[in-house]
């Protein structure tokens, strides 16, 4: 009986990979275990890195929202605190955006909390 090794599924898979290692230098772009290593890395950090961002994000709103704050003569923890005392409950990224594009209401926002 002639040994069966199922040739069209190995290499659809190393086309999937291959495919997906396009653009890369050098023999990370055509050499199947080079670019399978290369790809398992990078999903890697795809995947960390979207835990990153979020992160990234959060304190780049942080900075925002502090200095929009400081520019009225509050800190940003006091402006956090305040907020909860009024049961004001915005999260951090409407707040940052306030802040940055209508800044005439983010002040009535902050006269309203002192």
């Amino acid at each position: 009986m002639p040994r069966s090794v199922n040739a069209v599924a190995s290499r659809a898979r190393r086309k999937k990979i291959l495919k997906a290692a396009k653009g890369y230098y050098g023999k990370r772009k055509n050499v199947y275990t080079v670019a399978k290593n290369v790809m398992e890395k990078g999903m890697t950090y795809s995947y960390v890195g979207r835990k990153l961002k979020k992160r990234e994000y959060r304190t780049l709103w942080i900075a925002r929202i502090n200095a929009a704050v400081r520019a009225e003569g509050m800190t940003y923890s006091q402006f956090i605190h305040k907020l909860g005392g009024k049961n004001i409950e915005l999260n951090r990224k409407v707040l940052a955006d306030l802040a940055m594009n209508e800044p005439e209401s983010f002040k009535k926002l902050i006269e309203s909390v002192k």
